[in-house]
């Protein structure tokens, strides 16, 4: 039975890294309280120029040329972000004209969980026999939103893009999906006026992130163990079975725990935070893009995606690679 599988990924990250010791100089923290508390060393910081689309054009280029397929042969494009350049029209349209591609484009807003939520859209789009590529793409300019006065939001956040191309082919590649949401808790992480009705008004503008960082954390530990079990269910897999966990790069302490949960080895859990640090819908392919590279991930190998974030939203992807 064909499935969707993963035949290309790519990935853009900004040559410009703020390091902790940076960091050190803007506001009141150290390497070692962030490192510690969150794993994080550096992230990748966009310049001007940097925008949205371009770094999920530059990504969906490259995973385009890896799965050796031209961008008029794609039957959607998807992006998943929280931090477009413009309300409308959506990046996914715009990436969709600057590749030449022909087909359906939208984006989606589900924060850190994007990237599996378009998972879950790609399992039901290819229960469509007429459809055969699929590109999506998760994109962020985090460092748009951030308070570089907050020590507790700005240290965790950066930029980056990347891009996975799925076409259809045989054997189980992609095999089940499960998504969430719990929306009674969106005061716990939130922007509270990206794109306010007043722009000229300052008073009145407060377009950076707000998060409750200890209780964030609880719930993200809590709903990534639920859900582990809720996607292998049904699978004919164990958690025994998984060779990667590719998790979202939120923070160290909560990857650790998970992995903990599921009784893997952290050798065998993809982790990119420490020189990423948390780029929201764009972690999973980013972490997904490295570690095909580097050759840790391999054909036939049980891959796990989970991620947590604003909404509350969560989910989990099993894949075969």
């Amino acid at each position: 039975m064909s499935q969707p599988i993963i035949t290309g990924t790519g990935r853009y990250l900004p040559p410009k890294l703020l390091t902790n010791q940076d960091l050190e100089r803007m506001v009141e923290t150290s390497d070692e309280w962030i490192y510690q508390r969150a794993g994080i060393k550096r992230r990748h910081i966009a310049a001007a120029h940097e925008t949205n689309l371009y770094m999920a054009t530059q990504a969906a280029q490259q995973a385009l040329e890896h799965a050796n397929l031209a961008a008029d042969q794609l039957d959607l494009v998807m992006v998943a972000t929280s931090s477009p350049d413009t309300l409308m029209p959506s990046t996914a349209s715009q990436v969709q004209a600057q590749i030449g591609a022909q087909c359906a484009a939208f984006d989606i807003s589900a924060a850190c969980s994007g990237y599996v939520y378009m998972l879950n859209i790609v399992e039901q789009y290819f229960r469509n026999p007429a459809i055969n590529h699929v590109l999506i793409i998760g994109s962020e300019r985090m460092s748009r939103f951030l308070d570089w006065q907050d020590r507790s939001t700005c240290v965790l956040f950066g930029d980056g893009a990347a891009a996975t191309v799925f076409s259809r082919g045989e054997g189980e590649g992609l095999i089940k999906t499960a998504i969430y949401c719990s929306g009674e808790h969106k005061e716990l992480l939130y922007v509270p006026n990206a794109m306010p009705e007043n722009m000229g008004d300052a008073e009145q503008t407060d377009n950076t992130l707000k998060m409750q960082g200890n209780k964030v954390f609880r719930h993200a530990v809590e709903m990534m163990d639920q859900v582990v079990g809720q996607v292998l269910e049904g699978t004919g897999y164990s958690q025994a079975d998984i060779d990667w966990l590719v998790p979202h790069q939120a923070n160290e302490r909560i990857i650790t725990a998970t992995a903990k949960k599921l009784g893997l080895p952290m050798d065998k859990v993809v982790m990119t935070i420490d020189d990423q640090g948390n780029t929201s819908a764009a972690t999973i392919p980013l972490a997904l893009d490295i570690a095909i590279e580097d050759g840790r991930i391999q054909r036939g190998d049980l891959i796990l995606f989970e991620a947590f974030g604003a909404g509350f939203v969560w989910g989990a992807a099993l894949l075969r690679y």
